[in-house]
């Protein structure tokens, strides 16, 4: 059994939230502040099939470096470009063996605790 994983950013209230909420129901998932380590480009795709998202369903929108992103979608280069620019990546996300669920609202990672 793999430890639980959260893609984590310090400085966002909702990947606080769902950190605390974690711990409060006795998980301590390993901590990934993915802005100072990305995922792979492999990792990333595995999350989006977790998560079952395309890439741009996890993309921060509001973000400026949107503005940048592919235009299409050919999954490889918009994972590509999430990996270079990992700010677009939405928060937090948490990995619990072969299930994922985006941290928004923080409750939501609970269905699979």
């Amino acid at each position: 059994m793999s430890t639980p994983t959260l893609w984590h950013n310090p400085r966002c209230s909702k990947s606080r939230e769902t950190l605390a909420l974690l711990r409060q129901h006795g998980v301590e998932p390993t901590i990934v502040e993915y802005l100072q380590a990305p995922p792979s480009a492999a990792e990333l795709d595995r999350v989006l099939k977790l998560l079952g998202l395309e890439p741009r369903e996890l993309m921060r929108k509001g973000e400026d470096d949107y503005a940048g992103v592919p235009a299409g979608n050919h999954r490889a280069e918009l994972i590509a470009y999430m990996v270079e620019h990992p700010k677009l990546i939405e928060r937090p996300v948490f990995i619990n063996g072969k299930k994922a669920a985006v941290g928004r609202p923080p409750e939501a990672v609970l269905g699979i605790l």
